[in-house]
């Protein structure tokens, strides 16, 4: 069994879809298709439910997952040892969710693989640090790629997506996102960040003319808020480790859920820089390891 097929399977439970992980792992929808086919082959049990229109991971997957990953981030790391240490300056922007979520695990992984290498990290929403790249302010920025797909004179390198979901107090009564969107007051995600706009619009969708109680800028924020039952929220899917601190419930929007691309970005000129090489390195190993631990 080749060990790439794990690889290509870890892409596949990151983003959803076969099309998105073939454009992260360079292969057609097709091949990647072939290769989880032979993996199921291989270990005897089907890895994905394909009878929505997006596949799901089942629980062996993420079981097959959970065992090789280790073994898979240690490979990784023998494959890419070189006799050039990788040292120097790097600006790194990244949006402030990923600070939280994302940014702890890739200094882990990135101070076993270039320790020499300093970075310097700049806060801001995803137009922000994408407008600093442009100016050459930042090197490389870890953020939302706009639903227009983004300036072709970038390059662009997925991470992981995200499904939107509503958030409600824990005491709610059910009832359809709709419902619950009418019922209650609406915290809104600030709306100058990509996230936030992608709520606002797919709630205007639903309710329209739907008036927000507040407007807040951070998803941590917004939780703390709905927790106290103050409102509910349509935002990306709340952290494990936020869902252990706040006492909230998340529903589901259906197949038609908005979702949001985390990418890192860089100028096509940069290509090639090994610091850049090796800090995009580090965010895929992150990323891998969160969708595991979600």
């Amino acid at each position: 069994m080749n060990i790439v097929f794990f690889h290509t399977l870890a892409a596949v439970i990151r983003h959803g879809s076969f099309a998105a992980a073939a454009s992260e792992v360079n292969l057609t929808a097709s091949a990647v298709g072939l290769q989880i086919k032979q993996l199921e082959n291989y270990l005897g049990q089907p890895l994905f439910d394909r009878s929505a229109r997006s596949v799901k991971p089942t629980p062996f997957a993420h079981e097959v997952m959970a065992t090789v990953q280790d073994t898979l981030h240690a490979l990784d790391g023998l494959r890419s040892r070189t006799n050039t240490t990788v040292s120097g300056h790097l600006r790194l922007g990244v949006i402030e969710s990923a600070q939280i979520s994302l940014l702890p695990r890739a200094m882990l992984a990135l101070r076993s693989m270039a320790p020499l290498l300093e970075l310097q990290c700049i806060r801001g929403v995803s137009k922000f640090l994408l407008d600093e790249l442009k100016a050459g302010r930042i090197d490389v920025a870890v953020l939302v790629r706009p639903h227009t797909g983004g300036s072709s004179r970038l390059h662009w390198m997925p991470l992981f997506s995200e499904r939107f979901v509503l958030v409600t107090p824990p005491r709610v009564a059910g009832g359809t996102p709709r419902e619950l969107l009418a019922r209650h007051d609406w915290i809104r995600l600030d709306r100058s960040a990509t996230g936030g706009r992608i709520a606002a619009s797919y709630v205007e969708k639903l309710v329209p003319g739907k008036r927000c109680l507040l407007e807040l800028p951070g998803t941590d924020a917004i939780v703390a808020m709905v927790s106290a039952g103050l409102g509910v929220s349509v935002i990306p899917s709340v952290r494990a480790e936020m869902r252990a601190i706040y006492d909230i419930n998340e529903v589901s929007l259906g197949s038609k859920s908005p979702t949001r691309q985390i990418v890192m970005v860089c100028r096509p000129a940069d290509i090639d820089d090994r610091r850049i090489k090796a800090v995009h390195q580090s965010f895929q190993s992150a990323s891998q390891s969160l969708s595991t631990a979600i």
